[in-house]
């Protein structure tokens, strides 16, 4: 984002407000007509185009000022970073899941896990597989089938079972590495994947035991049913690990993912699941998967920077700041926007983006780690999508039970999310997830923490 100081001007705000609204408009008017996952019927790279030519029409400066503007946010080595790293993302997901990686996790976790607590096992597979792939979507959809036809045999709750599920899936949303929301937000508020995992883990993880234990407790099948075993080769999991562990101990995300994806391969070319045609083939429909974020991202941090130099983030700033009197209410502010736009948008990377310049200027303005913002923004973006009646991920998972289970059946039952918003609040009144904070403090002068100096 352009840093230099410019005069406050509401106006600047119109043409991310007709972004918001277009996108949100039309998602609202194709979910009253009917129209199945309403909310991505309508493109947010064009809602986005939009937005950019009224912020040509609206702002002041000549033609040539405000496409060398727009093309500087664009080309923000941030954003540029960022849109490198969901291609190789998407490509390393592709290939992995081509081999035959999704199906030997989901097939490993069914074959050794107790009969008498499959519902807490769907959550646990659910959780591995989306920490693994970095996608929710991905993980319902891999795991949806079988979910609802174990609930079916073993007379399990099927709101509870689906509800497992969801939690699991947005558990690896939230943390994974190659997840592109924890990709938007590390990049947007300039630290490290590694970092941010270590923060966001010790929030998360108390959710999840008390979610482990409360599914042990109260998601007992009726009848037992017949855990066969699935069949899954050990050697197809591994790059998913191998990805995770290289992450977590400091290597270059690019080294990690570019490994990841010749791993994969190999493993591919090996028993004859790819050719060598055929992986790079693979590569490129992961890239092409990735499309649609890609240009979104280009697109609003041109949009960002348009309406940056033109006074609007400024604007924005000193209205937030007469309802902001420190750090913990700054954190609260970011975590209700990033809410807001994720419910208003039904996308949670879409809503890190739109609010990632605002909250990078709030964090450097009442100091809030970067660590922790980043934290709080995929946290709060994904506790929202994953309990909005319109979001894709409920709307996928409810596909499966063909209309027997609605919305109000689940959303109370996703006992991870609501517990995963109560950790997330305490955290901001009681650091006890700061450790790493606290042990290498971040330089907000030179923008990294003090281990990276």
């Amino acid at each position: 984002m352009n840093k230099q100081n410019a005069s406050s001007r509401g106006v600047a705000l119109i043409p991310f407000v007709i972004f918001v609204s277009i996108y949100l408009g039309i998602g609202i008017y194709l979910q009253r007509k009917g129209v199945e996952l309403a909310f991505y019927q309508f493109p947010a790279p064009v809602a986005a185009f939009i937005g950019i030519v009224f912020a040509f029409l609206l702002l002041r400066g000549s033609i040539n000022e405000k496409f060398d503007t727009f093309i500087r946010g664009c080309g923000n080595p941030n954003i540029i970073i960022m849109c490198i790293i969901y291609l190789l993302a998407g490509a390393f997901a592709t290939v992995s899941k081509a081999i035959g990686g999704v199906d030997s996790t989901v097939n490993l976790g069914l074959t050794y896990i107790p009969a008498n607590y499959i519902i807490a096992g769907i959550f646990l597979i659910a959780c591995f597989i989306s920490l693994a792939t970095g996608t929710s979507v991905g993980s319902i959809v891999a795991l949806g089938p079988i979910a609802v036809g174990l609930a079916q045999k073993a007379g399990l709750s099927m709101p509870l079972t689906l509800a497992s599920l969801l939690g699991g899936a947005m558990f690896g949303d939230n943390l994974s590495v190659i997840s592109d929301t924890t990709i938007a937000a590390t990049r947007t508020q300039g630290c490290e994947m590694r970092d941010k995992f270590r923060v966001n883990l010790f929030i998360a993880l108390p959710a999840a035991v008390i979610t482990i234990i409360l599914l042990l407790i109260f998601g007992r099948p009726e009848t037992v049913p017949s855990i066969q075993v699935y069949d899954f080769n050990i050697i197809k999991v591994i790059p998913y690990l191998m990805v995770l562990i290289l992450s977590l101990i400091g290597v270059n995300v690019f080294v990690v993912l570019t490994i990841g994806i010749l791993f994969s391969g190999v493993i591919g070319l090996y028993y004859g699941e790819l050719t060598f045609l055929t992986f790079s083939q693979q590569i490129f429909e992961g890239f092409k998967g990735m499309i649609d974020i890609f240009i979104l991202s280009m697109l609003t941090g041109g949009l960002a920077e348009l309406t940056s130099k033109a006074g609007g983030i400024q604007y924005l700033m000193e209205k937030i700041q007469k309802l902001i009197r420190g750090r913990k209410s700054a954190e609260i502010g970011i975590a209700a926007l990033v809410s807001l736009t994720d419910a208003a948008v039904a996308n949670n990377t879409v809503a890190i983006i739109i609010n990632g310049p605002i909250a990078k200027e709030v964090s450097r303005r009442y100091k809030v780690d970067p660590r922790r913002c980043a934290s709080i923004l995929d946290i709060f973006s994904c506790i929202v999508q994953g309990i909005i009646p319109y979001g894709a991920q409920m709307l996928i998972l409810l596909s499966f039970a063909k209309g027997t289970v609605s919305p109000i059946d689940v959303i109370p039952l996703v006992w991870y999310i609501h517990l995963l918003a109560i950790s997330t609040i305490i955290s901001i009144f009681i650091p006890f997830s700061d450790g790493i904070i606290k042990r290498t403090p971040w330089d907000f002068d030179k923008e990294v923490s003090m281990d990276e100096m």
